[in-house]
């Protein structure tokens, strides 16, 4: 793996950190004021629009689909990505302004990947386009949904229609008032083999039966616009041209969404770390205690220390992932994916706690994003799989590899 970034890459990353320092940092505490505010609850934030259409002229435009999708793609690598995902990544909302945030780049890779023309035609296109935002709509309330083979929301076909019943929770954007096209994850099949029980389809957001019971707070955040919504789903129906790629095919194609989707949160997530260790830095520089600066306290300086190398190993790791990525596919990759998606989020929860000490009473307040990145990096240690499952997964894996080689000699 080469470390040095391409000229494209470096050219991409100084568009992008010229773009944040004129014209996002400066509107990050407005922005984060505005949508905490009582009376713009799941309203946007009205200055966002015009930052996108920015960000389309300098050329920062859906540079998370990967060259492989051909004309849809800018032409990255899964790496060549990875970097201009960390600085995007420094602020928790700003990847939006790209039309590179979650849930739709997942989304979108699915239709670029698995749907069909029509379905590429009627949603992809505008979701590129930026003139709609989507939901995933996966986890179940009623069962662990770590165990995708337990969800029981059906999704059965009636004539030329498929109808859906069940319950989701944990649904990101689902109350954003842009989220027009929902992906739900359900059983086509509850005899077929436990992998080919699923399937994958499309419902429009304002279908019959479609109901959102209440937006969940995450560690007492509202995150308006999108938030995160309990949806039920009560006798939905659609054309069966909604399903994606077929009966029982949805294993197949959440592995091809989630792959991706975890290289974008973890460099978000080292982003974020790497600002808190900055803005951590600066504070015990300036911060005088018992007569002399935080820096000059051994135990800070371990802090500052072990901080920094925490980030260039979870860094390091992630690059080798997208790298693998890149060389022989998501499947063969799975043990770096399921690796990074452990490490990342636990080391930006232990820097932005390490920050949030630096800075005392105000590192638990609004006052620097360092709590959010806390928050936030919390919540990724249960998102897409929770710790615990990726860590089973990764050991049976080694444990399998380890004794075929002892085998072997």
């Amino acid at each position: 793996m080469d470390f040095q970034h391409s000229a494209k890459v470096e050219e991409l990353l100084a568009t992008i950190d010229t773009f944040m320092v004129d014209h996002v940092y400066p509107i990050e505490r407005d922005h984060d004021d505005w949508c905490k505010h009582p009376d713009n609850l799941w309203k946007p934030w009205p200055g966002l629009e015009g930052l996108k259409v920015k960000a389309k002229a300098a050329g920062l435009w859906n540079l998370f689909l990967p060259h492989e999708y051909g004309e849809l793609s800018p032409g990255l690598s899964n790496l060549e990505y990875a970097p201009l995902a960390e600085r995007m990544g420094r602020i928790e909302w700003a990847s939006e302004i790209f039309n590179c945030s979650a849930p739709d780049t997942g989304n979108m890779e699915v239709l670029a990947k698995f749907g069909s023309k029509e379905q590429q035609g009627q949603w992809l296109r505008p979701l590129l386009a930026g003139e709609i935002r989507s939901a995933y709509l996966m986890t179940e309330p009623q069962v662990a949904s770590s165990d995708a083979t337990n969800l029981e929301t059906s999704i059965v076909r009636d004539g030329d229609d498929y109808v859906i019943n069940g319950r989701k929770w944990w649904i990101s954007g689902m109350m954003h008032p842009d989220c027009k096209i929902l992906i739900i994850m359900g059983k086509t099949s509850f005899d077929a083999p436990r992998h080919e029980q699923h399937s994958m389809i499309l419902v429009p957001i304002e279908t019959a039966g479609v109901r959102v019971v209440r937006n969940q707070t995450m560690l007492a955040a509202m995150h308006s616009p999108g938030g995160e919504a309990e949806v039920a789903l009560e006798n939905v129906r659609v054309p069966a041209g909604n399903l994606i790629l077929g009966e029982g095919r949805g294993f197949e194609i959440a592995q091809g969404r989630l792959g991706p989707g975890r290289i974008h949160h973890c460099m978000r997530s080292i982003g974020q770390a790497q600002r808190s260790l900055e803005l951590m830095a600066r504070r015990a520089d300036t911060r005088v205690a018992f007569g002399k600066r935080l820096a000059d306290q051994s135990s800070i300086r371990q802090d500052i220390a072990k901080s920094w190398y925490e980030i260039e190993m979870a860094r390091l790791l992630t690059l080798k992932a997208a790298d693998a990525m890149d060389r022989v596919g998501n499947r063969a990759a799975k043990d770096y994916i399921a690796a990074i998606k452990c490490v990342a989020p636990q080391m930006a929860q232990t820097v932005t706690d390490r920050a949030m000490q630096v800075f005392g009473g105000m590192g638990l307040s609004d006052d620097t994003p360092v709590a959010r990145f806390f928050s936030l990096n919390r919540f990724l240690r249960l998102a897409d799989g929770p710790d615990e499952v990726h860590l089973s997964q990764l050991g049976k894996l080694k444990v399998s590899e380890y004794s075929k080689s002892n085998a072997a000699g």
